[in-house]
């Protein structure tokens, strides 16, 4: 029998975390992440990448029209801000209580 092993990667960013825009009409945007999208590799960003989409009247919304939201982007465009808010790539690090945590590498200091 064949071993199964985990084949997708560990991304450097998830929900919750707070985040800039590198890169599209957004960039230097900064927003919260509300979902991870992980079979497209996108992330919905609270404010980030507003698209409008016309909808039919129904039971959440009884006229219709056109409702604007936010749209995925891809995760590759998005860096993580530290505590100080500065855009930062991730390392990951073994802390005092053995845990593995990630880590700003411009500060050094532990991004929960």
């Amino acid at each position: 029998m064949e071993r199964k092993f985990n084949t997708q990667a560990k991304r450097h960013v998830k929900k919750g975390d707070m985040v800039m825009v590198v890169a599209g009409d957004d960039k230097g945007k900064k927003g919260r992440i509300l979902e991870i999208i992980t079979a497209s590799e996108r992330a919905l960003v609270e404010g980030i990448n507003i698209v409008s989409r016309h909808t039919k009247p129904n039971a959440q919304n009884q006229n219709g029209g056109i409702i604007k939201k936010e749209a995925p982007v891809h995760i590759s465009n998005l860096k993580v801000l530290d505590k100080a808010g500065n855009a930062t790539r991730t390392g990951r690090k073994v802390n005092e209580a053995g845990k593995l945590v990630r880590v700003s590498k411009k500060s050094g200091e532990i991004i929960d």
